[in-house]
């Protein structure tokens, strides 16, 4: 199991963390002729690579470097503006399944080379999937909804995704120490401050589109706090 988390978190960190929006940009308009995807490709190899820490890993990590830019590549070619939303999901789910897989070959050879205990990368997988890639995981899902005519209220740049990851953070941390009464405590807060704004600006679609994204937030959250505990359970 473990080999699979550390892949999960070398996917997380190389289509998250390490890649631009300006490298995401010049791949759909160029395609296959972008060189940011081959650079894309090359560091899901060395991230896979280093986080499994085995040499005799080096031709799995070719392998899962050469699948994830085909389906990089598939995705470019096939969504569209309307279906970008879509294509995220499948591109994802696609990625997921290429983890697996390498993982299930892998394990085969029955070794387990860690430069840190299991706890280590349980907790840095969920802690980094509740960072970036939620927040772009929730963008993609409420934006079928997201209100038109949406007013500038001069709040602070990126305020927003910032909140929520600090949200996403503290929901997971109440539920590995148990403390699951801090979580309706922390959401009667947020409750207080943004639904009083949103009240006052009596726009019930603008209102619903923020309980949308607040309960989705709430619920990855606690999900993958249960799930990080269930996983730490299961490698000891």
């Amino acid at each position: 199991m473990i080999i699979f988390v550390k892949l999960l978190l070398a996917h997380l960190l190389g289509d998250f963390l390490l890649q631009p929006t300006s490298w995401v940009l010049d791949k759909e308009n160029k395609k296959h002729k972008s060189i940011y995807l081959y650079i894309h490709t090359i560091i899901h190899f060395f991230l896979a690579w280093i986080l499994i820490g085995n040499t005799y890993f080096v031709w799995y990590a070719v392998a899962l470097a050469i699948t994830h830019g085909g389906i990089d590549l598939m995705k470019l070619h096939f969504q569209k503006n309307k279906t970008k939303r879509n294509w995220f999901i499948i591109d994802q789910l696609l990625h997921l399944i290429a983890l697996i897989a390498i993982t299930l070959f892998y394990i085969n050879k029955r070794v387990d080379f860690t430069a840190f205990d299991n706890k280590f990368w349980i907790y840095a997988t969920g802690i980094l999937l509740l960072t970036q890639p939620t927040s772009i995981l929730i963008k993609n899902i409420i934006s079928i909804w997201t209100p038109e005519n949406k007013k500038n209220d001069d709040s602070l740049s990126n305020a927003g995704n910032y909140i929520g990851i600090l949200e996403r953070l503290f929901v997971f941390y109440f539920v590995i120490t148990g403390h699951f009464e801090a979580i309706g405590f922390l959401l009667a807060a947020k409750s207080i401050f943004r639904f009083g704004d949103l009240k006052e600006a009596k726009d019930r679609k603008l209102t619903e589109y923020v309980l949308i994204g607040t309960l989705l937030s709430f619920g990855i959250a606690l999900l993958t706090g249960l799930l990080v505990q269930y996983g730490i359970l299961q490698s000891f």
